[in-house]
């Protein structure tokens, strides 16, 4: 079995954060499919029937199998389940399926001992395994603090011996919103938090000689989520681990919202190398979660062949050194929004990032092309209705409109062709670097300069007066575009630039055979822009695909910004994937529940299966609607109970009813 020497640098998170280079980890083997080390970045999912009904679970396993899973998990609520695992594995096998079996396990101990006898892996979440989650507040001593861990250590033990014994896996799986009362008292709902909760179990492991472990810190929150990961990665080389990781974004949702918010957690993780196995939460089939990881998988796959990987030393990490002015220092471990000078009170500054499309390609003769870019004509009123997600600014490049753009929509024009219009008002040029030093007339309040990494520090460069009309267009043509343009921003720090900065990031005609163009393209510019986003580097964000349409653009640039907490433009759903533990069409109920809540900008509702799920699985949600029973939702507000086993045909009312009550409910206008 392969189990590298650590090669990361104390205090360090990742190889490299220039280039692409995986950490390597420690190789654990989960049945005959070993993950970590240098093998592959599995893929998995989860089951969402009863585990009860063994040919139910066992087709559906099958289907999530020839989807292109590697791993399949099964919920083990009790100890029934944890023996019928036994059962579905045996009717796997007979028709011609080997794939490892993963046990789902959350507050049952003995059924984790169950049936670490019978699969390949068992999940136990040290937040409610032994543990204690009544959502109290408690200040423990030193002494208490100490006595509970030995009683969980007293608890644990049989599991691991077990796990030793039969040879199984096990993946202590942290969830940001299931933390124990006891690690809430002492780090509260934090990464850091997040991080102890399972080092110490990964401790009480390795005291007992069991190292066939594997790790997660998921949250449903992308930024928590990615803090979390980087941060354990940083405490484990400290303390002499490496072990393997599980990825994933928890309750991302489905649809597009679920594509892109997994893809902004997951992407950002392995952009740094991180990442050894991951599972795509949608709210949707388990077989169509498959595809979507695949995809996002294979990218690191090709990576790994165009990129030579760096060996860690100083040249790697050189562009982890911070600047000594402490306004301009970056953690990876905290949020940091980059400061920069707030221009005409629109962009920078304090200002939301600012969406760009590009229309230069379309009739510009026809008022209603404005319609994907979220400006709805109305020729009898000779007026526009905007929304929520309406695009900031387009770029037209040389081409004139023949019709009246609505006054709060900024155009970019090429410097060339700016100098010439008539009427400059609302209109702004987009120059090259050369332009912009040699220009005679720039714009009174903004001017949009396109730039890439190697132009920083040039002697052209150094002639750009840094006024405060100046926004930078960042561009990046490399391999390993992230980090190419990550390199930029670390390089504004460091020279303590504070001129706006715009992620501009074009992508090639994207076809497949996993997803379809769009899904891969949503994927994609969610790792990218996205993953900077979540550092808090960009103030706007410009995307761009040949064969995509445009509304699509502007769909997923405001779902980056959603997913990355950094522009609020709509409802937000924090959606469990479903499992054999669900009590409702959780797909069914999602759409019912957006149907009517969906214009409530900046609200998140959770919405839960199961107990197990809910409330602490919804985290940071507003409002949570969680199966307590056969045709019973429990209502909550944040992590308290409003209202218990309210019957399914009047829950949604009564939700509406709540959020109402509480003053956060507008009426949906019409267009």
């Amino acid at each position: 079995m392969n189990n590298p020497v650590i090669t990361s640098l104390p205090g360090i998170y990742c190889n490299s954060q220039s280039t692409y280079s995986r950490f390597l980890t420690r190789e654990v083997k989960i049945g005959e499919i070993a993950m970590g080390g240098t093998n592959p970045i599995r893929i998995q999912s989860m089951t969402t029937t009863d585990t009860m009904d063994t040919i139910g679970t066992v087709e559906q396993s099958i289907r999530m199998v020839e989807a292109g899973c590697e791993y399949v998990r099964i919920t083990a609520p009790s100890i029934k389940e944890a023996k019928n695992l036994g059962v579905i594995k045996k009717e796997l096998v007979r028709r011609g399926y080997s794939v490892p079996l993963i046990a789902d396990i959350h507050f049952t101990p003995n059924a984790a001992e169950e049936a670490a006898r019978i699969v390949e892996k068992v999940r136990i979440n040290p937040g409610n395994y032994a543990d204690k989650k009544k959502f109290e507040n408690f200040e423990y001593t030193q002494s208490e603090y100490q006595a509970e861990l030995d009683r969980i250590y007293q608890k644990f033990t049989p599991l691991v011996k077990v796990c030793k014994e039969y040879g199984t896996a096990m993946r202590i799986g942290t969830n940001h919103g299931s933390l124990s009362d006891r690690i809430m008292s002492h780090y509260g709902d934090t990464p850091q938090g997040m991080v102890e909760s399972a080092m110490e179990f990964m401790r009480m492991c390795e005291d007992l000689n069991y190292y066939n472990l594997v790790i997660s810190m998921k949250s449903s929150n992308p930024q928590v989520m990615v803090q979390a990961y980087r941060l354990l990665v940083e405490t484990m080389v400290r303390e002499g681990m490496n072990y393997p990781l599980h990825l994933g974004v928890t309750e991302a949702g489905d649809g597009e919202d679920g594509r892109i918010k997994s893809a902004v957690g997951i992407g950002a993780l392995l952009e740094d190398g991180l990442g050894d196995t991951i599972r795509v939460s949608l709210t949707e089939e388990p077989e169509a979660e498959a595809p979507v990881a695949l995809a996002l998988a294979e990218r690191y796959k090709l990576r790994q062949l165009s990129v030579t990987n760096p060996e860690p030393g100083p040249s790697s990490l050189a562009t982890l050194q911070q600047p000594t002015d402490s306004r301009h220092s970056h953690s990876p471990y905290e949020y940091q929004k980059r400061i920069t000078t707030e221009l005409n009170t629109f962009i920078g500054g304090h200002q939301v990032p600012r969406v760009i499309i590009d229309l230069s390609d379309k009739n510009l003769k026809d008022p209603a092309i404005l319609s994907d870019v979220g400006y709805i004509y109305s020729p009898v009123l000779d007026k526009y209705n905007m929304g929520e997600q309406s695009t900031d600014f387009v770029y037209l490049a040389d081409e004139l409109p023949s019709f009246s753009f609505p006054g709060n929509l900024k155009q970019l024009y090429n410097y060339a062709t700016w100098k010439k219009l008539a009427d400059k008002s609302n209109c702004h040029p987009l120059f090259t670097l050369p332009e912009y030093v040699e220009a005679g007339e720039k714009d009174l309040s903004l001017n949009l300069v396109s730039i890439s990494k190697s132009d920083i520090g040039t002697e052209l460069f150094d002639k750009v007066p840094l006024d405060n009309t100046l926004v930078f267009v960042l561009t990046t043509d490399e391999v390993c575009g992230l980090q190419d343009q990550r390199g930029a921003f670390f390089s504004f720090l460091e020279m303590g630039i504070e001129a706006p900065v715009i992620i501009k990031r074009s992508y090639a005609l994207m076809t497949d055979d996993l997803v379809s163009g769009v899904d891969k393209f949503q994927l994609y510019a969610a790792t990218d822009a996205g993953g900077l986003m979540l550092d808090g580097f960009g103030d706007g964000i410009w995307l761009d695909a040949p064969g995509i349409p445009v509304k699509t653009i502007l769909t997923t640039s405001f779902g980056i910004l959603q997913a990355t907490r950094s522009r609020i433009s709509k409802t937000e759903y924090i959606s469990c994937p479903s499992c054999g533990r669900t009590l409702f069409d959780l797909q069914i109920t999602t759409q019912m529940i957006r149907s009517r809540t969906d214009h409530l900008k900046g609200l998140k509702i959770g919405i839960m299966g199961c107990i197990v799920n809910g409330p602490g699985e919804m985290a940071d949600a507003d409002y949570g609607y969680v199966g307590t029973g056969p045709g019973k939702i429990t209502l909550y507000r944040g992590k308290e109970v409003v209202k218990k086993n309210v019957n399914t045909e009047n829950a949604l009312d009564e939700l509406i009813g709540i959020i109402k009550e509480d003053g956060n409910w507008v009426e949906q206008e019409l267009i």
